[in-house]
């Protein structure tokens, strides 16, 4: 029987002590959870999440400036080629009505 109580009374301290244990993790969580640095770091979390939002609202606006500027560009430079086209036939066209008069 000696060795029954003797195991008996080291179950109960383990009991004992991982219900000392459990109530420790239990205290931490609940002050971790509700600290000011928690709350700080939740808070900073939140601003920048939406930081991150008006980030990506802007890029895509860009992003539609920049395509339109790119279209508007390219048409800008199928213009230009084609008023040098018509400088250059013009200039041609008279060049060989010089030409012709013996000048």
């Amino acid at each position: 029987m000696n060795d029954y109580n003797k195991l008996l009374e080291m179950w109960r301290e383990e009991k004992k002590r991982r219900e000392e244990v459990e109530g420790e993790i239990t205290i931490v969580k609940g002050i971790g959870m509700n600290s000011p640095e928690m709350k700080e770091a939740t808070e900073t979390i939140t601003q920048l999440r939406q930081r991150i939002s008006e980030l990506i609202a802007i890029n895509k606006s860009h992003q539609d400036l920049m395509g339109k500027q790119i279209v508007e560009n390219e048409e800008l430079k199928r213009d230009n080629k084609a008023l040098a086209k018509q400088i250059d036939d013009y200039f041609n066209a008279r060049l060989d009505s010089v030409r012709k008069s013996g000048a």
